[in-house]
């Protein structure tokens, strides 16, 4: 079997970051390059009818700039020293926006952490990782990030 890219989605949660020692050890074991994504998500379906839409734009673009700065520090933090990372910040579904990457960055496996959103942002948004499991056209490894040492 070969990697040569592993997609990271990485949703700058405490948990997510547990996660980096395996993304990175399966970088080396492989000699592959990841791919750290982070999705901020499309606010623009639920607010369409109660904020004016240029207001959304703004939001999203800032949303968007806070994410490209929040991974500049995780960059510097968990994945110093890598010189085979690439980085991508979107906007959109974090499954649907994963699956893309995938095609799209001719990905090979998919490490990510079962548990991110909790309570009612779960029910609301759904499992990410559920989705991308069920959906992936490459493996995917998940870690559950609760059961490490």
């Amino acid at each position: 079997m070969e990697i040569k890219n592993i997609l990271f989605p990485h949703d700058f949660s405490e948990n997510a970051s547990k996660i980096v020692p395996y993304v990175q050890s399966m970088a080396k074991a492989y000699n592959s390059g990841i791919y750290l994504f982070h999705v901020v998500q499309d606010l623009q379906k639920w607010g369409k009818a109660y904020v004016p839409h240029r207001s959304m734009d703004l939001f999203e673009e800032e949303a968007l700039e806070a994410a490209r700065k929040k991974m500049d520090r995780i960059c510097e933090e968990e994945f110093q020293g890598m010189d085979n990372l690439e980085r991508k910040v979107v906007s959109g579904d974090p499954a649907s926006e994963i699956m893309k990457t995938i095609e799209s960055e001719d990905v090979d496996l998919v490490v990510m952490g079962t548990h991110g959103r909790k309570g009612l942002e779960h029910v609301v948004f759904g499992s990410v990782a559920e989705n991308v499991v069920k959906k992936s056209t490459v493996p995917v490894m998940t870690v559950n990030p609760y059961k490490l040492k």
